[in-house]
């Protein structure tokens, strides 16, 4: 008789993005993505754990299920992909249970939803990391929420109706004041040149009718440590949205050090 696993389902959001249902647990499903899978892949990953009890229409969730039958040898199924496709537009925020951030080596930090209670002030140029479906690297006067709603308006060509994204720490005017004084330091992001950051900043500045930059044309966010999120990560719509904030890094080391040595 093979043995009995749990049903599990999970959105895949970065590197790639589907739909997946498993008899892993969170754990075992990062170390099997990033480690025990022949799909080479070798970097970060994000997911999120869904509730198994979720439907919609745009997914075989029944058929994904009933496919979760373990191996002859009584190891369970890795992984039954469901969908790769619009899976973010069809998700229902609510049914999101939890969030897992993986380093390269396979260790997990478990995120719980909350809500977002952030006050900001007005006149700063924030950096988002656009991850799912749509994936760049964009500056804005926009605070976390107001860029939210900005991207996933309908009719904005830039736009998607929903989004998954993250703010990045970058201190703009202490860069700026650096750039003056060595036109030669490396950018705060090794996939950038200086002197293209210092424009976007100063466009910005300067015109104060334009609301977005896009600083890279691909979410870069296996090439930027997690110790620079700035607040959480989110999921945004124009219905809704769904915060995970990101523990402190004391907190992290503290609870979590093998997942603080790799961020």
């Amino acid at each position: 008789m093979k043995p009995s696993y749990e049903k599990r389902l999970y959105q895949i959001l970065f590197p790639n993005q589907a739909l997946v249902a498993s008899q892993l647990g969170p754990e075992d499903f990062a170390r099997h993505y990033l480690i025990g899978s022949v799909r080479h892949y070798s970097g970060k990953l994000v997911f999120a754990d869904i509730d198994p009890d979720f439907r919609h229409p745009h997914f075989d969730i029944e058929g994904g299920m009933k496919g979760l039958v373990p191996h002859a040898d009584g190891t369970p199924k890795h992984t039954r992909f469901i969908c790769s496709y619009r899976v973010m537009e069809h998700m229902d925020f609510d049914r999101i249970r939890k969030l897992y951030l993986s380093t390269s080596e396979a260790t997990v930090l478990e995120l719980s939803p909350a809500e977002y209670d952030k006050v900001h002030q007005p006149g700063f140029l924030r950096t988002f990391a656009q991850i799912a479906p749509l994936s760049m690297l964009v500056m804005t006067p926009y605070d976390m929420l107001e860029f939210g709603r900005y991207i996933t308006t309908p009719g904005n060509p830039k736009g998607c109706p929903s989004l998954f994204y993250t703010q990045i720490e970058l201190k703009v005017e202490e860069f700026l004041v650096n750039f003056e004084q060595n036109p030669f330091m490396q950018a705060p992001f090794s996939f950038l040149h200086p002197s293209k950051l210092r424009d976007a900043i100063v466009q910005l500045k300067e015109r104060p009718e334009k609301t977005t930059k896009g600083l890279s044309l691909f979410c870069p966010l296996d090439q930027i440590s997690f110790k620079r999120i700035r607040h959480g990560f989110m999921f945004a719509s124009q219905q809704k949205y769904r915060f995970f904030p990101m523990p402190s890094l004391q907190d992290i080391e503290v609870r979590n050090f093998k997942f603080w040595q790799g961020m």
